[in-house]
Order: C-alpha cells, then structure tokens, then sequence
C-alpha cells in the first residue's frame, strides 16, 4: 500500500496570464522544476486569447509536442469587446476574472498539490483556498517589481494622489528613487481599474504560500534583502521568496541558428561589432519614430541588425489584434536598406533573440526592457541602451541604469519621442564607451550561468520552494 502511494505524483498547477513572455516563462519554470524534480507532474491552465499576445497557441502546441511531461488544461473561451477596454492590462484582467468559474471547475477536477500563479490571477488565489491548495505567486519581472508592489499599499493609504499627479521621487525600500512619472503606465491614475487590480495582488501577497521571482540572488541583491527583512512590509508579514532565474526559453537555437536568414548574417560580421534593435513581441512605433530610429541608425555608422514591426493601428476594432507584416518600403526612408545595406539587416517583427544576443558579433542591444529581454541581455553579457515603452518598462529603465548599471538611458522628450540625434548619441556611445556598463553585464552574465549551475543559489531556491510545496 506505501509503495502505490508514493508512485502517485505530486500534481503542481501553473495558472499563467496569457501575454507571450508570462506564458514562456511559467512553461520554463515548470521545466525547470521538472528537470531537477521529475517525480512532480505539471499542468499548465491555458486562458486562450481573443487577442494579440505573440505566438502564444504555436508556442503551446510545441511545448505539448517536446515536453510531454507538461500537460496544459485548456479553459473554456470566454468573450470579450475589446472596443470597450482602454489597456492591454485591463483586457487581460477581465479575462482572468470571466474565466474565474472555469479555474474552479478545473482545481475541483484536477488533483492539486500546490497551485502557482501569475500575479495577473490573484482574483483565483480565494478559489485556490476554498480547497486548501496552498498557492505561490510567480512574478515574471523582478524583484524590483516585488519590492515595489510589497510596498504599495504604504504608498497608497499615505496619500490620495495619483502617480501621474505626484511629480516626486518615490522612495520605495532597497531601490534608487524612482520618479512617480515612471511608474508602470497601467497604474499611473488611481481610479483605473489596472491600479485597482495590482493593489488587490499587493494586498493578497501576505496571504501566499510565497513569492517565486525570475531572477537571480546576486543580480537584485538590494531588494531582495529590503523584501526579506520586511522593509516593504512594515508590520506586515512577508512570504518566502525563492529566486529561480534566469528562466529563458532557450531550445532550439540551434534549428533557428540554420534556418534564420539573419543569423547567417551575424556569422559574417566581426566581433561585438553589431548593435541589435528590438522592443519586443508587444512594442510597436509610430511611423514617424520608425522613420527617425531609421534615420539615427544611418548616421551613428555602426552594424545593426533591426526588427521592424508594424506601427499601432488607428483602427481602434484592431487595437489589441496582430499588427500585418511591415511594409519596409512605406514606413523607412527612400532608399534607406540600400544605402545601409553594407553594415545593416533589417528583418520583419520577428528574430530568434536568444540566439541574437548569444552571437558573438552582437556588442549592444537597444531594447524596451521587458524583464524576459533584460535576462536575456544579462545571460549572454550584452550591454543595454534602455528605451521602455509600456507595462513596467520604464520603472525597469531606473533600476537598469542606476542600480545594476548594465545599460544606458535613451532619453524621450516630453511626448515620448527619440530623436535621431539621440539614437545616433546612445549607439555610438554603446558600441564605442559605456565600458563600465559593459564590465558589470559581464559580470552578471558569469553570475547567471553560477546561479544555474549545480550548487547554485537558484537551484537551492527551487529545491527549498518544492520541499515547501510537497510538505504542505
């Protein structure tokens, strides 16, 4: 009788939201947790979008070919009128709360040891207790970011201010001052719904299991200690937190290494001669910033490589949906391919970036600083030109630049807008200076590869975090 109980597996339940770089990074977690763990079973619960987040179905219906062991749970569709929400965020949120009768039919039917969710589904962590399934947020940014949202309730019952109103530095534990202005842009006015759902997931994280971060101890030394010492809590009670990064979707560069036009491009360019230019699976440009990024790359003379995506739509129906495929004759300047032709490749909204940033050619990276690519940067010692665009991107851009000081500031105006005087600025100052930034990605990229090597700080934490969930 012992003996069939122990070949019955632990069953731990992912709930991710369904943006592109929080499904991947939820599947790489339950990757992770299997490769050292391969007696738990994982299941995935899948919300499928009526809207544009990357690839996410091919990205599912791959892992499901690869990695058997993970199997998803797919919730029903639910509807949604998209005319009707002003943000991607607040799509997202209305569809975790519609889909909430389908995750409690599914804990109900699926045998649960422990459930994990995105912070995104904090509205699904009552459920998770109705049936006494101890439940772990998994935060798919930093631990700045956990710092920040550990102490926000401080923030807002100590004024009635929006951010966007404050016009001041916030002084938030175990980080560099952070203007109010740059506060995640969803959460900038108190009255939104996006702010109202962020505050409830900061309010509801004394009441996990514990807090599973993608990143790495000595990457966010400050605020991980700020976090644990209950500075962002003050006379509250602050979960566990387990650092099990850098979690990267790795597999198969070496298919797209041979199959991608612009990886033999890279393997023709000399060493970290090669500036990379993307702003991720979400981040889309005005036609007049495209035309501008185009015209500063032309005179900072240095090699690139550039994803081009489409600019947002003005159809609003089409709003949250997939931009078409760039027409790179309409939207760069006349003749701009071919007269950069010679050092650059520009390339249509998608390249294997993993692989990108791993060439050796490449030296710098112009990016939005979403936390997958910041990780990814940081893994392959790639220094960063920091140009945020949306969610936490510029809240990332401080703590980037003036804390871990792996990347320089891109500088907007008032409305938002890169010159190409500017872009030719940060490029050149890249590829040619920002020697200390460049060091101390360096540095940080042997302290990744440290932290997922056998004895590493990550590994520790992910086997503290299974023991914490199998005993419970």
């Amino acid at each position: 009788m012992r003996r069939r109980h122990q070949e019955i597996k632990m069953t731990v339940i992912l709930y991710p939201s369904p943006g592109m770089g929080h499904l991947v990074a939820m599947v790489e977690l339950g990757k992770f947790i299997l490769h050292h763990h391969p007696s738990l079973s994982i299941t995935v619960l899948i919300s499928p979008p009526s809207f544009n987040t990357g690839s996410t179905m091919d990205y599912v219906h791959h892992i499901s070919a690869t990695v058997p062991s993970i199997s998803f749970h797919h919730l029903p569709t639910v509807s949604l009128d998209l005319l009707s929400f002003p943000s991607m965020e607040a799509v997202i949120f209305e569809l975790i709360r519609l889909s909430n009768p389908h995750v409690r039919s599914a804990l109900a039917s699926l045998p649960a040891s422990a459930f994990i969710i995105d912070f995104f589904c904090t509205i699904s962590l009552p459920i998770a207790a109705e049936f006494h399934i101890p439940t772990y947020f998994f935060v798919t940014s930093g631990a700045c970011i956990v710092a920040f949202f550990t102490y926000l309730p401080v923030i807002h019952n100590s004024t009635t201010e929006s951010f966007k109103d404050m016009n001041r530095l916030l002084h938030i534990p175990g980080l560099p001052p952070i203007p109010s202005s740059d506060m995640m842009r969803p959460m900038l006015d108190r009255t939104w719904s996006e702010y109202q759902n962020f505050l409830n997931f900061s309010n509801e994280i004394p009441n996990s299991a514990g807090l599973i971060v993608n990143t790495f101890e000595s990457l966010e030394p400050k605020p991980l200690q700020a976090i644990r010492e209950g500075k962002c809590n003050p006379g509250g009670t602050t979960p566990p937190v387990f650092c099990v990064g850098p979690l990267l979707n790795t597999e198969n560069q070496r298919e797209e290494y041979n199959e991608v036009e612009c990886m033999r491009w890279l393997d023709k360019q000399p060493s970290k001669s090669v500036v990379y230019i993307c702003f991720g699976s979400l981040g889309l440009l005005s036609a007049a910033q495209l035309r501008e990024l185009a015209v500063g790359l032309e005179r900072c003379g240095k090699r690139f490589l550039w994803v081009v995506r489409s600019p947002p739509t003005e159809d609003k129906s089409r709003r949250f949906l997939k931009p078409p495929e760039p027409d790179l004759e309409e939207l760069l300047p006349e003749g701009f391919v071919e007269r950069t032709g010679d050092r650059g490749m520009v390339v249509k909204s998608w390249a294997p970036q993993v692989a990108v940033l791993g060439h050796a050619a490449v030296g710098g990276f112009v990016t939005h600083c979403g936390w997958n690519s910041i990780l990814e940067a940081v893994c392959a010692g790639v220094p960063m030109a920091a140009w945020p665009m949306y969610a936490e991107q510029h809240f990332n851009r401080v703590v980037l630049v003036e804390d871990m000081k792996v990347a320089v500031r891109v500088v907007e105006d008032e409305e938002g807008f890169v010159s190409a005087e500017e872009v030719e600025r940060r490029v050149v100052e890249l590829m040619e200076g920002a020697e200390e930034v460049r060091r101390e990605v360096e540095k940080k990229s042997v302290e990744a590869r440290e932290a997922m090597a056998k004895g590493g700080s990550s590994i520790a934490a992910l086997g503290k975090m299974v023991d914490l969930l199998t005993s419970a």
